[in-house]
């Protein structure tokens, strides 16, 4: 099968605001590359046929003033993730590296570490954003003193990569979900590529029907601010006594007004904030 990539220069330093504009949309036909070392910056999309593609990108281009001139371009499934390997490199937190599965026979590590395996092709995130990588930083820290037993739900888990980080982290009860079945699949899928098939639990579900098991000892909820605010009520109803919840996917511009929503609820629960870029996590603690 062959693709129609779309592929537009951009100013390193609107990166981040085009990221953050591309997430809020919800389409995973888009993303924005940034080569650190250059520097350089794309705005890419990736289209099942020509049409699509131009059409897809008039749309962006009038959201995206900044871009420069778009190339289009036919490629099989092979050219995109050769393409894909020059922008994707391991990173870390504490002992979990992420480390894509290239450089599965290459990567060197301590021997007390653990690595998660990633195959991002075209939907599998590499957990290089900054929402991901807060919440990633929040459940490293917590690991380090919950009880393997813990009971962890990542809520909209997305391509799974918080659930997966947690199940290498040693916890045995982990449980993901999302409100696209597709997301659900490829969830499983990167579950299966890091021998963890039998150790977690994707399912479909969204905010209002995806605890049924809760409450938790953990919740991540890494998804926009917006929607975090509109389901409070079922987000802190999720965490158990003594649990934490941990809220990402959103700006700093919005981080008060989110945390407004919440602590207006929960008055009596500790609140901590962390910005990275332009993007905020909120943890909160429920009281034992």
């Amino acid at each position: 099968m062959s693709l129609w990539e779309v592929k537009a220069t951009l100013p390193v330093d609107r990166v981040d605001d085009v990221d953050g504009m591309l997430l809020e949309r919800e389409d995973e036909r888009w993303s924005v590359m940034h080569d650190v070392l250059i520097p350089a910056a794309w705005v890419v999309g990736l289209f099942t046929d020509e049409a699509e593609a131009r059409e897809q990108w008039a749309e962006i281009r009038d959201l995206v003033p900044e871009a420069g001139e778009a190339a289009f371009q036919e490629m099989a499934d092979e050219d995109w993730q050769e393409s894909y390997k020059l922008h994707f490199q391991a990173w870390r937190c504490g002992r979990l590296h992420w480390v894509p599965v290239w450089e599965r026979e290459s990567h060197r590590m301590k021997e007390e570490d653990v690595a998660i395996w990633l195959d991002p092709g075209m939907a599998f995130g590499t957990g290089n954003h900054e929402t991901t990588r807060l919440c990633c930083e929040r459940l490293v820290a917590w690991a380090e003193s919950a009880p393997r037993n813990a009971t962890i739900v990542d809520a909209g888990c997305g391509s799974g990569i918080l659930a997966i980080s947690a199940a290498r982290l040693g916890f045995t009860d982990v449980q993901g979900f999302d409100n696209d079945p597709e997301a659900v699949r490829i969830a499983q899928e990167n579950g299966a590529l890091n021998d963890l098939q039998n150790e977690l639990e994707f399912y479909e579900g969204d905010l209002e029907t995806g605890f049924g098991d809760g409450p938790y000892d953990l919740v991540l909820a890494n998804i926009l601010g917006h929607v975090l605010a509109e389901f409070v009520p079922e987000l802190t109803a999720a965490v158990k006594p003594g649990g934490l919840l941990v809220l990402s996917g959103i700006l700093a511009v919005e981080v008060r007004t989110i945390q407004a929503a919440f602590t207006r609820v929960v008055p009596d629960w500790a609140v901590e904030a962390r910005e990275m870029g332009e993007w905020c996590d909120i943890a909160l603690t429920r009281p034992s």
